[in-house]
């Protein structure tokens, strides 16, 4: 008998897959012409499988001939592993990451307790579940899953709002199946997962509860991020599931695509998280309350419980998780107690990490007091008021609770790019409960912490995280000093960030040599943006060694990212050959970037077998944009068989813009049958652009009946702007009333371009009450455009209250309140402009704020303008990462910026102390 997982050389374990599929041949009675038609292989695919003269089979292969034949696929692409020489017998032996999901307690995963519960958590009762929409897309991704393919959801939803409780229920059935689910949580979550992640075998669920503790890290986030859209694109590492969970906040910041100039912080997280992620909603609508009403009837004492107090508000997962009486302890808390979990709100809120110091909450609290309150402390009121924080809500979460950091136990095979070790704390240290940390959020975004923060954060703050978080958001909200210091502390204790921008402004004086100093401290310990950055000065400067001695140290240690952008400098400037060794060197690390550019780079030089190879590589790794774009230039230069072809490989790996591309030229030969069946396998996959271009094409062609079909299919599929588009061209072919009945149709489906279209239509027809109803239903269905042109109208025609009702429909939406503080101001409404103007910066968005500050101050309003002024500064951008553009107003009101209590800071000196003579080894 073989042992598959341990006792096999790479030739014994093609021999023994090469049995396995002829005895899977055999049992299903098929022949291999058969086996050709059926899985939609090649003839030479499916003839070298079987052949043992030839090499192994690909992953893919293996894939498509299991499933056939009804064979294990897991142990056969364990063997072309084996075989390939990917896994050896020792790795192949190695215990996969993870426990079956049965043997796991949910509470261990983070599920929030309810109710009283006492005792072990592991005799904590659960209320019953009441299933919600995300509850499908779910279960949709776990069917998938056990059916062989692997999936990733991303739950995303404000705090306590039963996320992790969601994830919990939707494995349940693949426990039954012997699914493992692997928690990475110690020494820290991201450690965890990018030491094992490596090692996660199939059937597997990845919990990433939290995600903000993986995906965020600053040190290996990215690496985090790419590590698990490796596993999810491997299929001989499949089927696994990736589940996490995440705060609105952190998608925001993850998402958001970075300015000109910039180092984009989470690319790979970014494109990691597209299409995967899911809405939770903070309430119970009706169907889920009357569905939990139904369970409490059954019996269901907690649930019973929590909705005899939100039946008005919905808000069950919250009263569940303790979060009411949280607030309520907060609300009512001593005025030291209270200080204490305001400097916590504020440390969390500007990215200091989940342990808060005690000596640094304590230090920070006192200016958070009123100065009665200050002269009423006793001696020992910082114990009294721990000590008051730490009773807990319903015998589950406390306020603030002591923790203890789990010991860093690092393996010495990991990437000396991860941050060196750090002890445990002397002191103890704090974390501030979920909910609170939320509600800080949201109720603080307005406030500058004050002067006792800040200089508790530069005595007793030593994480170079915490301190360059701090720095980015004091930066943020003009306290360019106290940035300035805590930079440099960061700096001391070995962040990279802050070498980086220290070595900015250095560059920005002048002082070249010394950024570059910075910048090599920097890149030493780990730092890609510090790495590439000193290649441009050094290439800039026609340094080509030292260039080159960037890129060997970037080679040394796999950082794939600093070898893309080298490539990228060096093949901008025209040095091809040196470009392309590098990219050469990112793809044997594993980059699909590299392997994209490389394809193209090879095309340029007129090797198209090169390319072409590089470009199925790229697409057996997750990526068919290589394909496609040496399709396109194949149909470019009017070969269209090689265009078909490599469109066709793209299709195999699910490029819906293959398909839909082939679908296009199949439409242009003629063949509308295959077309139209291209059109449908894309829509599988989730794209309607194929039917939306087919039906553009029928039009074109004279063919309006097929047309509109199709626009109605498409539109049947959420995309009703290809209605929109058909309807552009009866426009322009002056058919007015054919070109209105289309947008008709698309306005049925909410399609806010046909709406507004339409109101364009009848304001041109004097139709006032018909333009202002289709922009009142634009407005509903979300477009900001329409409710501030709708809200403009009603202004100019002295239409207050309808003005103030769009308004409050605008609330939440920071882009339109902004702009409707704007109309409010041209009507001379200074007052209501203002508070709209507030409430955008609430949200987000201080550019309201800024304008009216300018125009204040063009007025002569000189106060007016620093008032408003001062708000913006306080309110900072809303993120960690982006600085205010906004430096004008702030300049010319306060050239050395703010002190905390918005003060004008006085002139002073930027310190040079950080170079080498001031940097701490790392």
């Amino acid at each position: 008998m073989h042992d598959e997982q341990s006792g096999h050389t790479p030739d014994s374990a093609l021999r023994e897959l090469r049995r396995r599929l002829d005895d899977g041949l055999a049992q299903a009675r098929l022949n291999k012409k058969q086996l050709v038609q059926r899985t939609g292989l090649g003839r030479t695919s499916v003839s070298n499988a079987f052949s043992p003269r030839m090499p192994g089979p690909s992953p893919e292969t293996v894939v498509a001939l299991a499933r056939e034949l009804k064979l294990p696929v897991q142990e056969l692409l364990t063997l072309q592993r084996v075989a390939a020489g990917k896994l050896d017998a020792a790795e192949a032996g190695r215990s996969a990451p993870g426990r079956p999901i049965g043997e796991w307690e949910p509470h261990a995963l983070e599920v929030h307790p309810a109710g009283p519960g006492s005792g072990s958590p592991g005799r904590r009762v659960l209320p019953g579940y009441v299933p919600r929409p995300h509850d499908e897309v779910l279960a949709d991704a776990v069917r998938v899953a056990a059916g062989g393919f692997s999936r990733i959801v991303v739950l995303v939803g404000t705090s306590s709002t039963g996320k992790t409780r969601a994830c919990w229920e939707a494995v349940q059935p693949l426990a039954a199946e012997g699914w493992l689910l692997w928690h990475p949580f110690a020494p820290t979550r991201a450690e965890a997962a990018l030491e094992k992640l490596a090692r996660v075998g199939p059937r597997t669920v990845v919990w990433l509860n939290e995600a903000q503790h993986y995906l965020g890290d600053r040190t290996v986030g990215e690496r985090i991020a790419a590590d698990v859209h490796d596993l999810l694109v491997s299929p001989e590492r499949g089927p696994v599931l990736v589940l996490g969970t995440l705060w609105p906040d952190y998608l925001k910041q993850y998402t958001a695509l970075t300015m000109p100039g910039e180092v984009d912080l989470h690319s790979r997280v970014r494109e990691l998280l597209s299409g995967c992620t899911v809405k939770v909603p903070d309430e119970f609508d009706a169907e889920a309350l009357a569905s939990a009403a139904a369970l409490a009837r059954g019996g269901d004492a907690l649930l019973g419980d929590a909705l005899r107090r939100t039946r008005a508000d919905g808000r069950v997962t919250q009263d569940l998780a303790g979060a009411p009486e949280l607030l309520r302890r907060y609300e009512h808390a001593s005025p030291a107690a209270r200080a204490l979990l305001q400097a916590a709100m504020d440390a969390r809120r500007l990215g200091v990490g989940l342990h808060l110091p005690q000596p640094f909450l304590t230090s920070a609290a006192p200016e958070y007091l009123s100065q009665a309150d200050y002269d009423d402390l006793t001696d020992d009121w910082a114990e009294r008021a721990y000590a008051e924080l730490a009773e807990p809500v319903h015998g589950k979460q406390a306020p603030l609770r002591c923790t203890i950091p789990r010991p860093l136990r690092r393996p010495p095979t990991l990437s000396s790019t991860m941050p060196a070790p750090v002890q445990p704390p002397a002191a103890p240290v704090f974390r501030l409960a979920d909910y609170l940390e939320q509600h800080g959020r949201t109720t603080r975004n307005h406030c500058c912490p004050p002067a006792s923060f800040w200089h508790a954060a530069q005595s007793f703050l030593t994480h170079p995280d915490d301190l360059y978080n701090l720095a980015t958001a004091a930066k943020a909200r003009n306290r360019l000093q106290i940035a300035h210091h805590l930079d440099h502390r960061a700096a001391d204790h070995g962040g990279t960030a802050a070498l980086v921008r220290l070595a900015l402004l250095r560059n920005s004086t002048g002082d070249r040599e010394g950024a570059a100093a910075l910048l090599q401290h920097a890149a030493d310990r780990g730092s890609t943006d510090a790495l590439v950055r000193l290649a441009g000065m050094r290439q800039e400067a026609g340094d080509r060694e030292a260039v080159d001695t960037l890129s060997e140290q970037a080679a040394d240690r796999r950082d794939t990212d600093a070898l893309e952008h080298l490539a990228g400098m060096l093949d901008e400037a025209g040095d091809r050959e040196r470009a392309e060794a590098l990219y050469q060197l990112a793809a044997q690390h594993g980059s699909i970037t590299a392997l994209r550019r490389l394809a193209m780079m090879r095309e340029a030089a007129g090797d198209r077998k090169a390319s072409e190879a590089l470009a199925r590589q790229a697409a057996e790794h997750g990526s068919t944009d290589a394909l496609v774009s040496l399709a396109v230039e194949r149909e470019k230069a009017g070969e269209r068989e090689a265009a078909e072809a490599l469109h066709q490989q793209a299709v195999k790996h699910g490029s819906a813009v293959a398909m839909t591309r082939l679908a296009m030229m199949r439409e242009a030969a003629g063949d509308q049958k295959a077309a139209e069946a291209l059109a449908g396998q894309a829509v599988d996959q989730g794209s309607a652009m194929a039917l939306i271009k087919l039906a553009m094409m029928r039009e074109a062609a004279g063919d309006r009946k097929a047309a509109e079909a199709l626009a109605g299919q498409a539109a049947e599929h959420g995309a009703a702007v290809a209605l929109v588009s058909l309807a552009r061209m009866r426009e322009r072919a002056g058919e007015p009333e054919s070109a209105e009945a289309l947008l008709q149709r698309a306005a049925r489906y909410g399609n806010t371009m046909a709406l507004t279209r339409l109101a364009d239509l009848g304001e041109a027809a004097g139709d006032a009450k018909g333009t202002d109803d289709l922009l009142q239903r634009a407005a509903d269905h979300g477009d900001s455009d329409a409710l501030v042109r709708l809200a403009g109208m009603r202004e100019r025609t002295g239409n207050r209250a309808g003005a103030d009702a769009l308004a409050r429909q605008a609330a939440g939406n920071a882009h339109a309140l902004a702009r409707l503080a704007m109309i409010r101001e041209a009507a001379g409404h200074r007052k209501p402009a203002e508070e709209l103007a507030r409430q955008a910066a609430q949200h987000g968005n201080i550019q309201a704020l800024i304008d009216l500050a300018e125009k204040r101050d063009a007025a002569g309003d000189h106060q007016a303008a620093v008032a408003l002024a001062q708000k913006a500064a306080d309110h900072g951008t809303g993120t960690q990462h982006h600085l205010p553009v906004h430096r004008g107003i702030f300049s010319r009101l306060w050239p050395y910026g703010l002190d905390p209590d918005g003060t004008p800071t006085p002139a002073w000196q930027r310190s040079r102390c950080c170079g080498q003579e001031g940097l701490r080894p790392s």
